[in-house]
């Protein structure tokens, strides 16, 4: 048996300002753009250099309780996960682009890490793992 997370659904408020965020300032691929009907599409973004890995489904909100639910999917918690195989590389280049940290980058026993905000306030962690043999949390 073989199985893969493929998508993760991002509520977002508007399809086009998120497809900014994500691929202008995290630099992400827009992997797919497509009409459903009405006023629904299909977009998919997923970070680069990862071919058939993960992507975010960016929802657009349907009525108020999920607008409501834009920015907070996780009641202020990490939502998101990045993980990077350079930290500073791509903490520098989000810096550059107007990316929002949230705290000064960190070494952790498992990683480097910042936790930084998308366009709606999400928290995500940008991570570069330590190597193999390396305690994880847990």
């Amino acid at each position: 048996m073989q199985q893969q997370l493929a998508h993760v659904a991002l509520v977002v408020r508007d399809y086009d300002e998120a497809i900014h965020f994500y691929t202008r300032q995290l630099g992400f691929t827009l992997v797919a753009d497509t009409p459903l009907g009405g006023e629904k599409r299909w977009v998919l973004v997923a970070p680069p250099g990862r071919p058939g890995g993960s992507a975010l489904l960016l929802a657009r909100a349907d009525g108020p309780e999920q607008l409501s639910r834009v920015g907070d999917q996780t009641g202020g918690r990490v939502f998101l996960f990045l993980t990077t195989d350079d930290f500073w590389r791509d903490y520098r280049a989000f810096a550059a682009r107007g990316v929002r940290f949230l705290e000064a980058p960190r070494e952790e026993a498992y990683a480097t890490v910042v936790v930084f905000a998308d366009l709606y306030g999400n928290r995500w962690d940008l991570l570069q793992p330590k190597p193999a043999g390396v305690a994880q949390p847990g």
